[in-house]
């Protein structure tokens, strides 16, 4: 993993205890004998005996050195990559594990599978390089356990291993394809995310992982969760390549009621993009000479109804939370859309190779809403940004909830999502404006906005097509509406202003898609103008 991915890891978990009441959460683990039966209905039978007892924090010692660790210190502390788990078998999968310390002082219980069999992975030093790290040296004990564990793979056969999935932190887990770099974050569960009581944050307290086979394409992985108010079992089928998939099968015990239940939860950072003002005046104004700085930079939804609807990512001045009512979604996720280098300009970070991650159920999941929240931030080392589903029936003390799903992870455009012409900019200014002076017929107050539609057939439309856009905005009047071809992008822009009601401060919802005739030709693009 890089510094820069385990930097914003580390302080995004910082930054939720800051935002929220985060309780800390457990690990207990307990020593296994070698050879024990193992089974996903194992799991399940020790999440449902978990959930009928209290929530006990974890209790597991650790050395005062780990314990007050500052992240530089952690970053020196690397993984062995000669003494990966499998890689002298030269499995197409390989082991790495993170150290406890610094905001990961949990233990989690890591386990292999084998022929029907289960064993405990002891705590090792040989695992870790601590030559640049201030480690004093010192045998640690074999009960220390670890933090999390980082999962490897050959794409070729005698290749190099290369990272490709990481389990660290509470339920967080993050992938990447053979040419991405780690942006977005998937997790097990998001319980009363930015409720007034303070968010839960569920744990992966024990993991089992099966062996692979000298020919395997696929690693399965499970997990046990706990917190105060859930247990849970789950299965991880990792695929592996260009565009990775993790399929996800979870039955969850409810502990005790819940306010508001996210399921299949997705966490990501914007901090600015093309709709943020680069001018020194303008109050969401960076000084920073990357054009853009974000992990992803919108919302797309697929819905039951068969309407696909994207809406750009913004960093707004107070946290803004939007629900999109649905009945039995087709799928949601946290896209990053723009891979162009010259975006970005960021040579570290790698913006421009970050994946979308995409989740479809599996199964029907009812009625419901997916959520977005999204919260200030003044720098990129902090994750911002969530969303996740929410159903309309609440979840009781007692109940026992099955989700499935698969999650893809993407660099490029995952094919058919969506199958039309999409939103690949969105722009905004002060209305009104003929060049840098007030139009003659300015209308105080307006705001413009532009949309550049492409894919689909936008691209091979002649251009006196009759093409037109579809707007609706929630308050206020709609000024100046065209839709004109942009050769450059393959594709179509769409101009318009919006004149807000007067003595009105409210946000203005907006919704954008092009038709023609009666063919609608582009996803919706969905938007909102916070006007502050």
């Amino acid at each position: 993993m890089s510094a820069h991915t385990l930097s914003r890891r580390g302080l995004a978990l910082a930054a939720a205890a800051v935002l929220t009441a985060v309780c800390v959460l457990s690990a207990t683990t307990r020593a296994h004998a070698s050879g024990h039966a193992f089974s996903f209905d194992m799991v399940k039978a020790q999440a449902k005996a978990l959930a009928t007892k209290p929530y006990t924090p974890d209790s597991s010692p650790l050395p005062d050195f780990f314990k007050n660790m500052k992240y530089p210190a952690y970053y020196e502390i690397k993984s062995n990559l000669d003494n990966l788990l499998w890689r002298n078998e030269r499995l197409p999968f390989a082991l790495g594990f993170f150290h406890r310390g610094y905001l990961f002082p949990r233990k989690v219980a890591i386990n292999v599978v084998q022929n029907g069999k289960y064993e405990e992975i002891p705590f090792s030093e040989d695992h870790f390089d601590y030559r640049k790290s201030q480690y004093p040296g010192g045998r640690l004990p074999k009960d220390m356990g670890y933090a999390g564990f980082v999962i490897y793979h050959a794409y070729e056969e005698g290749g190099r291993y290369k990272e490709c999935m990481v389990f660290l932190g509470a339920s967080y887990f993050r992938v990447k394809g053979e040419d991405q770099e780690y942006g977005v974050s998937a997790r097990g569960l998001a319980i009363d995310t930015v409720e007034p009581q303070g968010e839960e944050f569920p744990v992966f307290r024990e993991f089992w992982v099966e062996k692979p086979a000298s020919d395997a394409k696929k690693l399965v992985i499970y997990a046990l969760m706990d917190s105060q108010s859930v247990t849970g079992a789950y299965r991880f089928v990792l695929i592996p390549g260009l565009r990775p998939q993790v399929d996800v099968q979870s039955e969850v015990f409810v502990r005790k009621d819940i306010h508001k239940l996210g399921v299949a939860p997705l966490t990501s950072m914007y901090w600015y993009g093309e709709n943020t003002g680069r001018f020194p005046k303008d109050p969401r104004y960076v000084d920073d000479f990357r054009p853009e700085v974000h992990d992803s930079d919108g919302l797309l939804m697929h819905t039951g109804a068969g309407e696909w609807i994207f809406r750009p990512l913004i960093n707004p001045k107070r946290i803004l939370g939007n629900a999109f009512s649905d009945n039995n979604p087709r799928g949601f996720g946290l896209m990053q859309r723009d891979h162009d280098f010259s975006h970005y300009q960021d040579l570290e970070a790698l913006y421009h190779i970050r994946p979308s991650a995409w989740v479809e159920p599996g199964g029907g999941w009812g009625r419901g809403h997916v959520e977005l929240v999204q919260i200030p931030t003044d720098a990129e080392r902090y994750d911002n940004i969530v969303s996740y589903w929410v159903s309309d029936t609440p979840a009781r003390k007692g109940d026992i909830l099955h989700y499935d799903y698969s999650v893809t992870f993407a660099h490029d455009q995952i094919p058919g999502v969506p199958p039309a012409g999409r939103a690949i900019n969105t722009f905004q200014m002060r209305g009104g404006m003929c060049g840098s002076d007030p139009c003659p017929d300015a209308v105080p107050g307006s705001h413009m906005f532009g949309i550049d539609f492409s894919g689909g057939i936008l691209g091979d439309l002649p251009t006196k097509a009759p093409v037109k856009p579809d707007i609706w905005v929630s308050a206020g009047r709609i000024i100046k509406p065209v839709a004109i071809p942009n050769p450059y992008d393959h594709g179509w822009r769409v101009y318009f202003e919006v004149a807000p009601p007067e003595g009105d401060p409210r946000p203005i919802e907006m919704r954008v898609f092009l038709k023609r005739g009666d063919d609608i030709l582009t996803e919706t693009w969905s938007y909102v103008w916070m006007r502050d």
